[in-house]
């Protein structure tokens, strides 16, 4: 058995960035390029597109900066604020992941149905 946690944002009980989203925004950093991200992390373009958006709409701040391309295309960057987003995210992983670690449960130890 394992014990396990999710974590999300929200801003006002609006979902704002979950695993997911973390990923884009995280391959947005590497690749500077939406479709890049997208397919890195395999997610659609449209279902990154509308995500970003979605976090936009939902924090009233801009997350990204956009570029619009010509002949090599696009940019796409994280803003000062997609970049906190991100790292609030992160850090609250973090702490999760640190806590379910130091409950030390043993490898040994099992539920059975009957007991």
């Amino acid at each position: 058995m394992e014990i396990k946690c999710r974590i999300w944002i929200e801003k006002d009980g609006k979902h704002v960035l979950g695993k997911g989203g973390a990923e884009i925004l995280k391959a947005l950093e590497k690749y500077k390029s939406l479709s890049k991200a997208a397919k890195h992390v395999g997610m659609s373009y449209r279902f990154a597109w509308m995500y970003i958006n979605r976090i936009e709409e939902n924090t009233g701040v801009k997350i990204v900066e956009r570029e619009r391309g010509g002949k090599g295309g696009g940019k796409m960057t994280l803003t000062e604020n997609g970049k906190k987003l991100l790292k609030m995210y992160e850090d609250a992983e973090k702490v999760c992941e640190d806590a379910i670690k130091n409950l030390n449960y043993k490898k040994e130890f099992n539920l059975y149905k009957d007991q």
